[in-house]
Order: structure tokens, then sequence, then C-alpha cells
């Protein structure tokens, strides 16, 4: 049975990315069907004795941050998730064609933004301040800076947003998330618009306890751009990153009504977990939550697994990449040269964390509206448990020009968390 009622209809109407390869919808098009990647030598992580020295950071300028925000909100501001979440956020706003009212609340439109770990940084300033007894100077922004809601409070501020203001926290995860129950609300028609994405805070103290786990790669410090491989043979665990994505949704109606630019509609969704059971952990995936996601979701879209185009998976260049093509070829009943396109971001921008869900969704989306699938690279060994199940054309390593109808994207998180979110071609009907 149908999760949804689909009496209303859920639109794309605009991106916004701060992504580590691209800032902005132009620049991030162009880097992902060039295959350009955004992850570097970090010379902190070497002086703090990481294993792995590497990572995917959007380089923000201070010109940039200052278009965002006045001099009054920069004085003492240290959050790179609020940061690259307003970037992100205010672009998809304005990429939509909507626009901002001074002293003006739309009570229609809220926001979903998601974050993992936030304000770090200002956080480990605020400690630092507090044990050497100078708590005073805090300053009057530590708290709404260190705060969970933090991005979707600032957003809100931003944009004048009057419906749900939220943020929500569900590890790798929490963009695709996002998305969905911000498409949920305004399929529930509490809202006629919602702005939904993700965030992630970036650098040592974020990614210091991935490199105690051992789940970095450590032999790439001298050719960060190699260092990533989704599904490749030589894939030696993920290379960290951060960054912010965003999308408008609306309703159909409300975006025709209004002359909206329209990417992509969402066909269908899913959520669940796998409960740490069956195999599933903290830190693993239990294949039986996973594929029964991925069915959901094509149900909720009323479409059988053979009307995929392409797949964007989770995908993060650890020996989990080939259970998870497994799952997908069960899910889907596809392999070989059946099987849809399957591609990964991490390969260019590093495993975004909390951002990865909803930075990769805006990269489908454009594949979608501009009729391209983006390459895998650091591909050219594919591994040898993934050609079981998938032809090697499957995967490209080029960019192919091709018009696509459904892609389905896919996040599977740490605590055993899975979302699936099944992104359709505009019709004739949506423009």
């Amino acid at each position: 049975m149908k999760t949804q009622s689909k009496d209303i209809r859920v639109v794309v109407t605009g991106l916004g990315v701060v992504a580590p390869n691209a800032i902005g919808k132009v620049a991030f098009t162009n880097a992902i069907q060039k295959g350009t990647s955004g992850i570097r030598f970090i010379e902190e992580l070497k002086t703090l004795n990481f294993s792995c020295q590497l990572g995917g950071m959007p380089q923000v300028s201070e010109e940039l941050k200052n278009k965002y925000f006045t001099e009054l909100e920069l004085k003492n501001f240290n959050s790179e998730g609020i940061l690259y979440a307003v970037i992100a956020g205010m672009d998809a706003w304005k990429d939509a064609g909507l626009n901002v009212e001074h002293n003006a609340v739309d009570h229609s439109s809220g926001t979903v933004f998601g974050s993992g770990n936030l304000g770090v940084a200002k956080f480990r300033e605020s400690i630092h301040k507090i044990d050497t007894g100078n708590v005073r100077r805090l300053g009057s922004t530590s708290v709404q800076q260190t705060m969970s809601s933090g991005a979707s409070a600032y957003l809100s501020g931003k944009l004048g947003l009057g419906n749900m203001v939220t943020s929500n926290s569900s590890a790798c995860t929490t963009g695709a998330e996002a998305i969905i129950l911000a498409y949920e609300r305004i399929v529930a028609g509490k809202a006629s618009r919602m702005l939904a994405g993700s965030t992630s805070d970036g650098g040592p103290y974020v990614w210091g306890g991935f490199d105690a786990l051992r789940i970095l790669p450590h032999n790439f410090n001298d050719r960060p751009k190699e260092a990533s491989q989704p599904l490749s043979a030589t894939a030696s665990g993920f290379v960290p990153g951060c960054g912010a994505g965003a999308m408008v949704l609306e309703t159909l109606e409300s975006a025709l009504s209004r002359n909206a630019p329209i990417y992509a509609e969402i066909a269908g969704v899913a959520l669940n977990s796998g409960g740490q059971q069956n195999g599933g952990s903290m830190t693993a995936p239990n294949s039986i939550a996973v594929q029964a996601c991925i069915k959901e979701a094509l149900i909720d879209a009323g479409i059988t697994g053979k009307e995929i185009d392409a797949i964007n998976g989770h995908l993060t260049a650890t020996a989990k990449d080939p259970e998870e093509v497994l799952n997908w070829s069960k899910a889907l009943d596809r392999s070989g040269a059946d099987f849809p396109y399957i591609n990964s971001l991490k390969g260019m921008t590093g495993h975004c964390l909390s951002a990865s869900g909803s930075i990769e969704a805006v990269a489908i989306v454009l594949q979608l509206k501009e009729g391209f699938i983006f390459p895998n690279i650091n591909c050219e060994k594919i591994h040898p448990d993934i050609l079981n199940i998938v032809a090697a054309d499957r995967i490209p390593r080029k960019r192919i020009e091709k018009t696509l109808k459904y892609v389905m994207k896919a996040s599977f998180g740490f605590g055993d968390v899975n979302a699936c979110i099944i992104f359709k071609r505009k019709n004739n009907d949506t423009r």
C-alpha cells in the first residue's frame, strides 16, 4: 500500500549548494560534470598527528561571507555549519524566485534543515574561555551558534519563515531525511513550501573520531585527489568532508501559479531502521532493512524497479560498498547489464557526513534537469565483488549524456537508519 496521498504533488523549485569542489549551483554543475575533486591536504591535520591528513572543505572567502551576513552578525562568529547552511539555503530560496520582505513573515513556508555536529569550533572556543575563568567573554551569540537547531533558526530569521522551523539529526542519513520530512509536511497539507537541507561542520574536532576508528585512508596524503575511491577495488576508507546542500520544495500548484522554475518532482520516499539487528549495528547496515527501504520507496512512487534509470548510492569507499550494491540488486531485482547506472559523489567531495545526503540530492536533481550522469572518479579498477553483480558500463567513469526519468537517492547512516528518495524528471504538466 502507498504510504502517502498523492493528491498533493511536490516539486523542486530551487537549489543551493556549498560543497568541497564548488559553491553555487552553476559552479557545482560544472564541477560534477567534469569530475572535479575538492579533496585537499590539510596542514592542521598533519600538525595534530592525524593518520589521514586530507579532507573536503568548501573554500568560502571573506567576500562571500559578507554577502550573506552583516558585519555585526560576523562579529565573534565561528560556526562553519551555520555559515554553509545560510549560504546554501538562501541561494536555494533565491534560485526558486522567492524574495525576502523585511518585517514580513511567511506562514505558508518553513524549513527542515538538519545537522550532525554543529558549531564545534565555537563550542571549543567557549569551553576554553570557561576553563580559563572568562565566562563573561563568551559573547551574546555563543548559544545560537552551538545549538542543534542553529541552522534552521538562522535561516528562519533570514527568510522570515513562519511555518514549521526545525532541525533533524540522523547521522549520515540527515540530509535525505530532511528532504523527506519537508516533503511529508507539504503532502500533509500543512505547508505550501519548505526549504529542505542539511549541513555539517568539518575539521579535526569533527573528523578526529573517524581517524581514531582507522576508517579513513592514510596512504594518500601526498595525492589527495586520488584518495576517495567509491566502488573501487583499491578503496581504503572514506575521506571526510563538510558543507551544505539545500532545495526548495513546494506544491506543484504553488509552483505553477507563480511560474517558478521546476527542476524535478519527488515521486516517492521511504524511511526506516534496521534496529541494529540481523547484521545491523551502530556502524553497519541491516541489509534486510536497506532492501525494504528501497522497495517501500518504489511502492510509494507507484513504480517498479525496472523503471529506475540511475542510482546515487551512499557508497562511501569502504568495504561496505559491495554489500550496498548487492542490496540494490536484490531490492530492484536487476543485475548485470540490466542494472541501472550507479554513481557516488563522494569520489569528488569525500563523505560530507550529515550534509552528504542533501549535497548529493542537489547533484541528482541537476542530473535530471540537465540530462547527464556524472562520473565515478578514482574508480579505474572496479571492485571484483561488484562486477559479479553489475556490468562495468553501469558504473560510468566518464560523464554520460542521457535523458533520465527516475533517479533514486539513498543514504544509510550510523545507528542503522535508512532513507530513500525517488526523483522524477519534470513532465509537460510540470513544465
